[in-house]
């Protein structure tokens, strides 16, 4: 399992309204997720800063890296560009993040 974490910034008036588009997110968004490797996915919010920080688990790099070429994923990018950076292609502007620990299972 890879483990992936990033951060990304939403709009300061715009944190119920970015919750509630994830409430209600597009069936096919999540079949696309499950079919390109999500085994977990998780986006929290710390409104002081208005910075989302995501944690995702997949299982190929690859594969996961092939969502962005996907129409749905086009089409929930060009959703969410008025609540959230993003790039001029619509693309969320994110910040890797570097794990520097994990406690795992044994």
């Amino acid at each position: 399992m890879i483990r992936k974490a990033f951060a990304m910034k939403v709009f300061a008036d715009c944190h119920a309204e970015y919750q509630k588009r994830h409430d209600e997110i597009w069936p096919e968004m999540v079949e696309m997720l499950r079919e390109h490797g999500a085994q977990s996915y998780s986006i929290f919010l710390d409104a002081k800063t208005n910075t989302l920080f995501a944690y995702l688990e997949i299982d190929d790099e690859e594969r996961w890296g092939k969502t962005a070429e996907t129409e749905i994923c086009q089409k929930w990018w060009a959703y969410m560009k008025d609540v959230m950076e993003t790039h001029a292609d619509h693309s969320p502007v994110t910040v890797e993040l570097q794990e520097v620990f994990h406690l795992g299972n044994k």
